[in-house]
């Protein structure tokens, strides 16, 4: 089952890392080549995060809960997993909902600046997934110079995940009613 995972892990890199260059393409670029980065970006989005539930669900038949829940770095590896699709889910909906007008202004930078926090993410999963695995990469240097060690468990105070749930409610409630406008 491990080099399933260790196969499965490719996609949703893939398709995510072509989805950050697409949406950079597809905000920052007129002509041809803009055209077509927004058109094919929501099934490259979908494909990814069905390649990242795979991967995951592959990585939960390699080690057991316990496991993965007892060592600081397996979790962080999840933990890492999680935000990513997370982030990659929010684009989805964002381009499904938005179409070809989430490229444009405001909208279009909110979905530049998480293509690459989406791109940061997915490389530190893959970081700790190679420590995993034993062969740590060079990108293993770039989160100590940030303070952050890789070995021990990330840290976010309860108040930040509140403040990071109202901020989720709200977002969905001004999309929403966003939505019934375009509607009427």
């Amino acid at each position: 089952m491990t080099g399933m995972h260790h196969m499965l892990a490719h996609f949703p890199v893939a398709f995510w890392a072509l989805a950050s260059l697409m949406i950079l393409v597809g905000v920052l670029a007129k002509g041809w080549l803009a055209d077509l980065c927004q058109a094919a970006l929501l099934p490259v989005l979908i494909l990814g995060v069905l390649g990242a539930l795979a991967t995951l669900l592959s990585g939960y038949g390699i080690w057991s809960l316990e496991a993965l829940l007892h060592s600081p770095l397996t979790r962080n590896h999840l933990l890492m997993a999680f935000w990513s699709l997370a982030v990659y889910l929010i684009l989805l909906v964002l381009v499904w909902v938005g179409g070809r007008d989430a490229f444009s202004g405001p909208r279009g930078l909110a979905l530049v600046v998480l293509g690459l926090l989406g791109t940061w993410l997915f490389a530190l999963t893959g970081t700790l997934g190679g420590h995993l695995a034993g062969a740590p990469t060079f990108f293993s240097a770039l989160p100590r110079l940030l303070g952050w060690e890789l070995y021990t468990t990330f840290y976010a105070p309860t108040w930040v995940l509140g403040v990071m749930v109202l901020l989720a409610i709200a977002a969905a409630v001004l999309g929403f009613r966003r939505l019934k406008r375009a509607h009427r």
